[in-house]
């Protein structure tokens, strides 16, 4: 008995070994953690239950069968992030370049099916070369079995990914098509094609953290949600995200002890709006000053800046915010912006997050360049997400909502539950300005005649109680009050029931 269990300890040390002690001080070299060192650090101590350490492929071509290291390449299990439960796969680079086999694809759809089963998140760890040349269409179709279960998972369970190296070809829609999506700076990328295909096809020369790299997929594509220095404070980062988030679809965001006062008035909100109506002013100040403690975890905070989404706290309960930022483009909406809002009001109808939209939109951004790229359809995508969520709604405006934009920021009629105003707000079809310009078109060469027009029209519209004579605001409010309000209006739409009619699924405009 007592060589067996030697045995046992013999082969459970070589697994822990990946790779090898070079290939360890190889990874460590690049500043990168191996699969089992990021597993260590993302999960509390010692909750990890490994699963298939002892799993090895079945390839016998090109001398595969000389080498079958235990794992193959992938460490897989579930353990708790602060007391909750997760399902993690780790890809381990220093086992024939964390390549994908078809029994590595196996340990990962395992994983996948566990924690829908269990109800539980799915957080990937990527650093891998990308398929196993030498299995053909064995790992080509492991790659398929991911990608389904990423599919059946999707509105589930949250899925997050981690990009901690490579990760390239097919293997990058897995990740696509996950929750959220963070890289590391400067030892992460992903592209569908590298620099070398891109040279042959294109004739253009890049490297591949320009083509791939992690500001590319943060600031330019969007692809990512977050870029962190290095693989520890991007697993810091996930442990953070994870606390805002429900373990499924079935339940609730856990509830955190607050210490923070819910009826907390703030006098500086009452100056926050500048009396010039063009100047801007920094939304994110709003949030701070509403969220428990200050609280404000921001999601894809380096791409379209016009726009903010994130989660904070209210009465220690999630909350997802979604906000047009002054200090970019004025706060306009545009193709970018409307899709990082849809997405993420999607998330959180999805997962029973009550959504906050905090609204200073002057309307849509003009261009011959938006117009092409297809703004009608990108901007119904928020529409759409806004007007199909079913969770609690409540809306602030807190300076203009001009046009076809205040009708998709979580309107009243896009059944909004609770709609606010400051006694800043203007809403109105448009500025002032451009009004008086197509109502007065006649006296445009007389300036008295244009001001006195357009000050008729700011006095008659541009202010908050047009819409509260007819219902599309609840209530105007006090801006100090905010905070105060918003807890209220969350905690009396606990109870909220709402329904769809009946379909298959809906066929958003993507």
């Amino acid at each position: 008995m007592t060589e067996i269990l030697k045995e046992l300890e013999r082969r459970r040390e070589d697994a822990r070994l990946g790779g090898g002690q070079k290939r360890i001080d190889s990874q460590h070299a690049k500043g990168k953690l191996t699969a089992r060192e990021r597993i260590e650090l993302l999960l509390d101590e010692g909750s990890f239950e490994e699963y298939d350490t002892f799993v090895t492929h079945r390839s016998a071509d090109f001398g595969m069968e000389k080498t079958r290291p235990a794992g193959d390449g992938v460490v897989t299990g579930w353990g708790t992030v602060n007391g909750r439960q997760v399902y993690v796969y780790a890809q381990d680079f220093t086992v024939l370049g964390g390549s994908v086999s078809a029994t590595h694809a196996a340990k990962i759809v395992k994983i996948m099916d566990m924690a829908m089963q269990n109800g539980a998140p799915i957080i990937g760890i990527n650093d891998s070369g990308g398929a196993r040349i030498q299995e053909g269409v064995d790992s080509l179709g492991g790659y398929g079995d991911i990608f389904q279960r990423n599919i059946m998972a999707s509105g589930v369970v949250p899925q997050i990914s981690l990009i901690m190296g490579p990760c390239a070809g097919g293997a990058v829609y897995s990740p696509a098509m996950t929750d959220f999506i963070f890289m590391v700076k400067d030892s992460s990328y992903m592209f569908v094609t590298g620099p070398d295909v891109v040279k042959t096809v294109t004739n253009e020369v890049v490297t591949a953290e320009e083509l791939g790299g992690a500001t590319t997929h943060t600031r330019k594509s969007s692809v990512a949600d977050g870029a962190f220095e290095d693989d520890v404070q991007a697993i810091a980062e996930v442990r953070r995200l994870i606390d805002f988030l429900p373990l499924n679809n079935r339940q609730k965001a856990p509830v955190r002890p607050f210490f923070d006062d819910v009826a907390r008035v703030e006098p500086s909100l009452d100056t926050l709006i500048p009396d010039n109506p063009n100047q801007p002013y920094d939304m994110k100040e709003l949030i701070h000053k509403i969220a428990d403690e200050g609280d404000f975890y921001e999601i894809q905070a380096d791409f379209a800046g016009n726009m903010l989404t994130g989660f904070i706290r209210l009465e220690g309960q999630t909350v997802g915010v979604v906000a047009n930022q002054p200090m970019v483009l004025a706060g306009v909406l545009d193709i970018d912006s409307a899709r990082k809002a849809a997405r993420f009001v999607r998330f959180c109808d999805a997962f029973e997050i009550p959504i906050l939209s905090l609204v200073d939109v002057p309307g849509f951004l003009p261009g011959v360049t938006q117009e092409y790229n297809g703004v009608i359809k990108h901007g119904a995508k928020l529409l759409f997400a806004y007007g199909e969520a079913t969770v609690p709604k409540v809306t602030v405006i807190t300076r203009k909502a001009y046009g076809g934009a205040y009708v998709v920021m979580s309107s009243k009629h896009l059944r909004g539950d609770i709609n606010y105003a400051w006694p800043t707000a203007e809403i109105a079809v448009m500025g002032a300005k451009g009004a008086t310009e197509i109502i007065h078109r006649a006296d445009l060469g007389d300036a008295e005649k244009t001001a006195a027009h357009t000050k008729d029209y700011e006095d008659r519209f541009a202010n908050p109680f047009v819409a509260a004579e007819r219902g599309f605001v609840d209530e105007v409010i006090m801006p100090g009050s905010t905070r105060k309000r918003l807890c209220r209006a969350f905690a009396g739409l606990r109870g909220k029931q709402a329904q769809m009619p009946w379909k298959k699924h809906d066929n958003i405009p993507l």
